[in-house]
């Protein structure tokens, strides 16, 4: 990814947050889940220490198989056209999209992801509560841009495009805003679809995972319009808001479910199977299957 970016948006952070939370303070009107100074500080505090994390960490794996692909794939596309960059945005968005869904399928990446879903709050520091220190995982996470390295983007310019959509994001974690212009809320992700997302109450549960784009939960299923009070933070609260903690609980409630497992099937299954998956869950007989949607409980996770 492209550091440089972040850094110069660093001061752009810290001036939205701020307005937001003199804002919410001078509201009475105020969602009670949208402020709590314990939080901001525990988000900051969280941001901070991966940024100054980062550069070690990287050099635990310094290797990329989006650079191996992009080296030995035979298309090549030139960043001098302007179709190229189009192209590329899209691409790379649908790739992030599927990246995302698997943070919430496979309990290894949702160790990493979930640091980014554990409060209970909704506001601009959110966005900034970010895992640090989980190199398996991004490596793994890393490979849903493969497509995008075969079809001749330049690294560079994945990596760039990356950046820019994580950016996006940024301001679309708040409450003040409700809805935009319909066409905009239709292709687009926004305040109000990612709000959905990070919800831990049914329907919302495993929803929304566009980036940029919206139009890919509208592809393929997983999208939640808002229509009733959004409950934030895990389907398990975690309950602490010191930054170690956050980024490191449901990694340790992994390693205990993997040192405690009966089998190698079951193992692997806390690995890499769903989030809130269990041995004894798998015991039970399957319940029948309708076509509405059932709880899921991908994203329950024991408390710290």
């Amino acid at each position: 990814m492209s550091p440089d970016l972040f850094i110069y948006a660093v001061p752009a952070f810290l001036l939205l947050m701020l307005v937001e939370w003199i804002a919410d303070r001078r509201d009475p009107d105020r969602p009670a889940n949208g402020m709590s100074g314990r939080d901001r500080a525990s988000n900051i505090a969280t941001y901070t220490i991966g940024r100054i994390a980062k550069p070690f960490v990287a050099q635990l794996i310094p290797f990329s198989t989006v650079v191996l692909v992009a080296h030995f794939t035979p298309l090549h596309l030139s960043p001098k056209d302007w179709w190229v960059w189009m192209l590329g945005l899209i691409v790379t968005d649908f790739c992030y999209y599927w990246a995302h869904r698997a943070d919430h399928r496979v309990r290894l990446l949702w160790t990493s992801h979930s640091v980014h879903h554990s409060s209970r709050f909704f506001n601009l520091s959110t966005a900034i509560r970010l895992p640090w220190a989980h190199p398996i995982a991004a490596q793994l996470r890393g490979m849903c841009w493969i497509p995008a390295a075969a079809l001749g983007f330049p690294v560079w310019m994945i990596f760039l495009l990356q950046t820019i959509g994580l950016l996006y994001q940024f301001p679309i974690h708040t409450q003040r805003i409700t809805t935009l212009w319909r066409p905009i809320e239709f292709l687009f992700n926004t305040p109000a679809h990612h709000r959905v997302h990070h919800g831990s109450n049914q329907p919302y549960l495993d929803t929304n995972y566009g980036g940029v784009l919206i139009i890919w939960d509208r592809m393929f299923g997983s999208f939640a319009a808002e229509s009733e009070p959004i409950a934030y933070g895990l389907t398990k609260n975690i309950g602490t808001d010191n930054p170690i903690k956050v980024n490191y609980a449901e990694l340790m409630n992994l390693v205990r479910d993997v040192r405690t497992a009966r089998t190698w099937k079951g193992r692997v299954a806390y690995i890499f199977g769903p989030p809130g998956w269990t041995e004894q869950s798998s015991e039970k007989p399957e319940p029948p299957r309708d076509s509405t949607r059932q709880p899921d409980p991908a994203r329950a996770t024991a408390a710290a």
